[in-house]
């Protein structure tokens, strides 16, 4: 079976399950799991930032880096699409008191116009206040699009004292793709997440970035909020190996789903263009082919392929380290027979 849903679907490598098992550990929940340690130091030496966390999701990264932005009653700003509003559940409202006000775009990008016009200055105990503004780059639910008004953005909310927050979960594949450093991104903001499990393959966790003191508050909700953790080097040492090893291979992955964007391109023209299939997210529309997605889904999983939908007629693939070119290649040909 060829799964091309999520590149949450991988499974460690050998090298990365010998990096695991000989990791040395310690008591997280003191401070004292070295590998645990070396993670948040490496990665938020990376990410342009004093300090890290390690947490065991995205989601969680998320909800403490906004949490620790945002007072309870107080509002982040989003693109209607964005993670944190459409797929974490309200957490930010249910766990943190946090509201949300989305501006709408195509692939989920940033309009610097509506957010001009959404931010809300403090007029006195009637009305909330914008707090922070979240980016996600890149954008999931947005066919993996980069952000590419990110660094006009950041200097707006400079100049308002706004902060900048970023879920980063697929930033390094943004990095790979536009040949940034990934520092040049997640520096902007004052507080970012990026996701160890999703491209570069380990089985769990984030981890998220920021200052001394917004970790510092950070690691006290990640304990309140009953996910601190004790041997978690066991975890850390997956997610070490995966920024040593599988950072610059997230190329492969982009020029994979561009292939397969050709290949749908031609079976169903319009359904996709491969010139704006700028990472590892390849979103078909099938509007106009006469196909529905539960039809796509079902008829792609008898032929050995398994894929996901986004919405009511947008087929979603999504090419990992797990998936080879030639993985990717049948599955475009079975894709390109059902939706052709």
């Amino acid at each position: 079976m060829i799964d091309l849903r999520s590149d949450t679907v991988t499974r460690p490598s050998a090298g990365m399950l010998a990096a695991m098992t000989s990791a040395p550990l310690g008591d997280d929940v003191y401070g004292e799991d070295p590998t645990v340690n070396a993670l948040e130091e490496r990665v938020a030496g990376l990410l342009g930032h004093e300090a890290g966390l390690f947490t065991v999701t995205g989601s969680l990264a998320n909800i403490l880096g906004v949490r620790s932005l945002v007072p309870p009653g107080g509002e982040v700003l989003c693109e209607a699409s964005a993670h944190i509003a459409r797929a974490e559940l309200g957490a930010h409202a249910a766990v943190s008191g946090v509201t949300t006000r989305t501006w709408s775009a195509p692939s989920g990008q940033i309009d610097l116009e509506q957010i001009r016009a959404l931010i809300a200055p403090d007029l006195g105990p009637y009305f909330v206040v914008t707090s922070a503004v979240s980016v996600e780059n890149t954008h999931n639910f947005g066919g993996g699009s980069i952000q590419h008004g990110y660094d006009v953005l950041a200097d707006e909310l400079d100049a308002r004292g706004i902060p900048l927050h970023l879920d980063g979960a697929r930033l390094w594949n943004a990095g790979v793709a536009t040949g940034r450093p990934v520092a040049s991104f997640a520096s902007r903001a004052a507080a970012a997440s990026v996701c160890l499990s999703k491209g570069l393959g380990a089985p769990v966790g984030s981890v998220l970035v920021g200052s001394v003191e917004l970790i510092r508050e950070a690691r006290i909700w990640r304990k309140r909020l009953g996910a601190g953790w004790r041997q978690a080097g066991v975890l850390a040492a997956a997610g070490l190996y995966a920024v040593e090893h599988n950072v610059e291979r997230l190329a492969e992955d982009h020029a994979n789903a561009r292939a397969i964007a050709e290949v749908l391109a031609d079976a169903a023209p319009g359904s996709v263009k491969p010139d704006q299939v700028e990472t590892n997210i390849v979103v078909a529309d099938l509007a106009a082919t006469g196909r529905t997605v539960a039809e796509v889904v079902a008829g792609a999983r008898d032929a050995g392929v398994l894929i996901g939908g986004v919405g009511a007629t947008q087929l979603r693939v999504v090419t990992h380290l797990d998936a080879s070119a030639a993985d990717c290649r049948t599955a475009a040909e079975i894709l390109a027979r059902l939706i052709g």
